[in-house]
């Protein structure tokens, strides 16, 4: 049985920077090495706890990557109201690139929820 995802106000994600890193060791066909930095932000009156993630990232030549897996940089972190949790990560890719997914937990009453992480972009330099 599927359970319905639901949604929470006050519950949102903030996409605090995405750069190009250089200097990060990378494979010959994924060449650029970008870093992200994301913050889960709960105003909301529900204590959450986030479980895990599915990112989907295109690259302007069409190829897409699906990334998903349990918890955020390896934390299920628990976030009561008017608290942040704070994480980076980084992806390779060959080209221009659109990342978009959502996180997905459960509340402390034992009800799933996702949320929607802003769409942001990772613009190979020139």
């Amino acid at each position: 049985m599927n359970l319905p995802f639901i949604q929470i106000p006050g519950l949102s994600v903030r996409v605090d920077n995405v750069m190009h890193l250089p200097t990060l060791e990378t494979p010959s066909d994924k060449p650029y090495a970008f870093v992200y930095f994301l913050a889960i932000v709960n105003t909301s009156d529900t204590v959450v706890t986030v479980k895990g993630r599915k990112w989907v990232v295109t690259e302007s030549s069409g190829e897409a990557v699906v990334v998903e897996g349990p918890g955020v940089v390896g934390e299920t972190p628990t976030l009561g109201k008017g608290e942040e949790f704070s994480y980076n990560s980084c992806h390779v890719i060959a080209h221009d690139a659109v990342a978009r997914g959502s996180l997905f937990g459960v509340t402390e009453a034992g009800e799933m929820f996702s949320v929607e992480i802003p769409e942001f972009t990772m613009k190979v330099p020139s």
